[in-house]
């Protein structure tokens, strides 16, 4: 597992954060030292759609201290089949405004931060800058090159995530670790770059079921604990309800990061 910096101060718990955690706290592999980072983290979603949804539920909802959320969008009806942050009251709005709402209502003590822009290559290293984990909820080639580039250059882990029909697929890139995701998805190989979940269609639950491994993901990265997915990726098969783990390598020659970042060994 990589290590995260420790944090200088962790927090304390207080009783109710002793009272919200306890299931938490009974596990030897978070215990409060765990819960204490969890609450000293801090992840950026970008986009706050299906996947996004279900991962920031449970960042929230599991006590990620602070949480910054990238979307342009409002609400749309057609959302509320996989986008289970939201409700018929919200469409319309933005979604950002929505979420924030929601979350609150979760876990007050969460930190979050709304961006309602669209991350792009003028915005990318400032948005992505404050946080130590920048989790992949966009549904197009053109945000995952950035996403993945941005990290390559702060050093930071991808969470990527990606849901169409019956089909997802999660897994983490680190070129510090193993591949990033230019070494395994060029154009147009990326799974989902074939189109978005609104032109192929995507079964209601399935953004969920890798939205919620995404923040598993995330989640092991800041403890510390379980095996990590740097260097495969986890396809699901809704129809089956088979999960296949596939091997990945790192590119040598990759264009984003195969001569600018050496490989960190395994800890």
């Amino acid at each position: 597992m990589s290590r995260l910096s420790d944090p200088p101060d962790p927090p304390m718990l207080s009783p109710d954060d002793r009272s919200r955690f306890a299931r938490h706290l009974r596990l030897p592999e978070v215990g409060e030292a765990g819960q204490a980072r969890l609450r000293a983290a801090s992840v950026l979603v970008v986009g706050a759609g299906g996947l996004g949804s279900s991962a920031l539920l449970h960042l929230a909802a599991s006590g990620v201290g602070r949480i910054g959320i990238v979307d342009p969008d409002t609400v749309h009806i057609d959302n509320l089949h996989r986008q289970i942050l939201y409700a018929m009251p919200d469409v319309g709005h933005p979604k950002v405004q929505s979420a924030r709402g929601r979350l609150v209502g979760i876990n007050p003590q969460t930190i979050l931060d709304m961006h309602p822009v669209t991350f792009d290559a003028v915005n990318a290293d400032d948005l992505a800058r404050p946080y130590q984990i920048i989790v992949d909820g966009s549904d197009n080639l053109a945000a995952r090159k950035v996403i993945n580039r941005v990290c390559v250059r702060q050093g930071k882990p991808m969470v990527y995530g990606s849901a169409q029909r019956f089909e997802g697929v999660v897994g983490v890139f680190d070129a510090r670790r193993g591949p990033c995701f230019r070494c395994i998805f060029s154009d147009p190989a990326d799974p989902g770059a074939a189109g978005s979940p609104s032109g192929t269609g995507v079964f209601g639950p399935l953004p969920g079921i890798i939205g919620t491994l995404q923040a598993l993901a995330a989640m092991k990265i800041i403890l510390e604990i379980g095996d990590s997915l740097y260097e495969r990726l986890m396809t699901f098969d809704g129809l089956s309800g088979e999960f296949t783990p596939i091997k990945i390598r790192k590119k040598p020659q990759c264009s984003e990061c195969g001569s600018t970042v050496e490989k960190a060994p395994h800890k």
